[in-house]
């Protein structure tokens, strides 16, 4: 039924069949080193992506993020990401993979709905969720303390809007 949507069963084995999104308890982002993350972002950032932008979105920050449309007029990504097979997004403390897109659409279908929503959106499918929680507040954040973005739902399902500093990195 469309109201049940938000809730999601996964098919993927990293869920072990629960539902989505993973919840996480708010002490993943309590005060730590560096803002709510053991350490700042790596550098350098995949994309040509600002650091100082990264760190402060990513570890000082738990309700703001880059303005729309910064993934594609303020770093290099769109004339850099593969647009034949998925692109693997890392967190930009830890290197752990935490989302892979476009899966089940295309990167047209990827990009446009980007695009439409100012901030690189990606669906149940494409989350890696290993390392990927949701809070009660819809604030998407991975476990090293990374405030990624927002898990704001829509008719198709759970929609994670992810500020691309916050998955520029690189793996260890």
């Amino acid at each position: 039924p469309p109201h049940m949507m938000g809730n999601k069963t996964s098919n993927s084995s990293s869920t072990g069949g629960k539902k989505l999104p993973l919840m996480g308890d708010e002490s993943i982002m309590s005060k730590k080193k560096n803002g709510t993350a053991d350490k700042p972002p790596m550098k350098p950032l995949r994309w040509d992506c600002d650091w100082e932008t990264a760190n402060k979105i990513c570890c000082f920050n738990r309700h703001y993020a880059e303005h729309s449309g910064f993934f594609l007029s303020k770093t290099k990504w769109l004339e850099q990401v593969d647009k034949k097979e998925p692109t693997t997004y890392y967190d930009c403390i830890t290197g752990k993979p935490l989302f892979r897109a476009p899966i089940g659409r295309t990167f047209e279908e990827f990009l446009k709905e980007s695009k439409a929503h100012g901030w690189p959106s990606f669906r149940d499918e494409e989350v890696i969720w290993d390392d990927v929680r949701c809070l009660s507040n819809g604030e998407t954040v991975s476990l090293a303390g990374n405030h990624l973005g927002h898990n704001l739902p829509d008719r198709k399902g759970n929609r994670y809007c992810i500020n691309l500093v916050s998955v520029a990195g690189t793996p260890p």
